[in-house]
């Protein structure tokens, strides 16, 4: 009998055609993720669970899952699940680590770019019938070459946003919970301490993982120490970023503008206040969404889950 595995999205042609022959698999195909109670009622009988960040992965519905045997995120971070529960009952949990990186990283420079030079208000101002005329100081941006990129969180994605900054002449600084002295020499860049970091950088790009430590790392605080012309990209998590704070610094022009990817609530509510700051963009957590890297992303999911319920080592273990 094919164990019998439960997923909360539609996977990839690539992904499903290797998990599809093997198991039993039932799912949750709508563009929205499945109601709690509906996760629960579907885990009964599964052995294993391929979900989203998205998905509250918690110990009631792990105990309503008592065959379970692996826990599959598609995703590298992995908040959303009681790993501690799952360790406790012995549920092995895998991530898709590595395969974003570039992608999310491409995305990031993109934001400070668009942001820097003001791109999605020059857009809206050309769909809005306003453009008249050339104009010596119409919608006027920051330089990116040669300035400071401040890096919170020097791991894989931030190492790949400091490249990407070289090609610019940038002068990169960043923050680490521990010091890289190999990735100082290796990527030209500096290390500061977290309220240095803020007073030097003129774009800020954040690359941590959400813990009780980052989460409203990003608050009043940081915010009244970063330069008036500063830029903020969070390509992270969004509760890394105090979002009442953030908005009274782009009203009160505290900041000179922030990219998001990532949010606080995520969606942000339509009538959220913070979409009323023309100097605000905010993408729908896209920053890894190429072809390449979802698909690479779902198959190791695939790999991970179909480790754990033949009970070997996972490929991609979350921790």
């Amino acid at each position: 009998m094919k164990p019998k595995v439960y997923v909360t999205r539609h996977l990839p042609e690539a992904a499903w055609n290797e998990l599809a022959p093997a198991c039993d698999v039932t799912g949750w195909n709508e563009e929205y993720p499945p109601p709690y109670e509906v996760m629960v009622e579907n885990m009964a009988n599964k052995e294993g669970l391929i979900c989203l960040l998205t998905d509250t992965i918690d110990a009631d519905l792990m105990d309503a899952a008592p065959n379970l045997k692996v826990i599959s995120q598609v995703a590298v971070g992995f908040d959303n699940i009681d790993i501690a529960a799952a360790t406790e009952r012995g549920i092995a949990v895998g991530n898709t680590p590595g395969v974003l990186t570039e992608a999310t990283a491409d995305f990031a420079f993109a934001l400070l770019m668009a942001a820097a030079r003001r791109v999605v208000e020059a857009s809206d101002y050309v769909r809005a019938g306003q453009w008249r005329t050339w104009g010596l100081t119409l919608l006027l941006g920051q330089e990116v070459h040669g300035a400071t990129l401040g890096i919170v969180g020097l791991g894989r994605i931030g190492e790949a946003m400091a490249k990407r900054a070289r090609g610019f002449d940038m002068k990169v600084l960043y923050h680490n919970k521990g010091r890289r002295p190999e990735a100082e020499t290796e990527l030209g860049v500096e290390y500061r301490p977290f309220d240095d970091l803020l007073q030097e950088s003129d774009y800020i790009s954040l690359h941590v993982s959400l813990t009780p430590e980052t989460r409203g790392l990003i608050d009043s605080r940081a915010l009244s120490l970063m330069k008036p012309t500063a830029i903020l990209v969070n390509t992270a998590r969004g509760p890394v970023v105090d979002p009442e704070a953030l908005y009274e610094a782009l009203l009160s022009g505290r900041i000179a503008a922030a990219a998001l990817d990532v949010t606080d609530p995520e969606p942000l509510p339509a009538g959220h206040r913070l979409l009323t700051q023309p100097n605000l963009i905010v993408a729908p957590h896209i920053a890894s969404a190429t072809v390449t890297s979802r698909t690479l992303m779902a198959q190791m999911a695939v790999r991970n889950c179909l480790a754990g319920l033949r009970g070997e080592p996972l490929p991609f273990p979350a921790y």
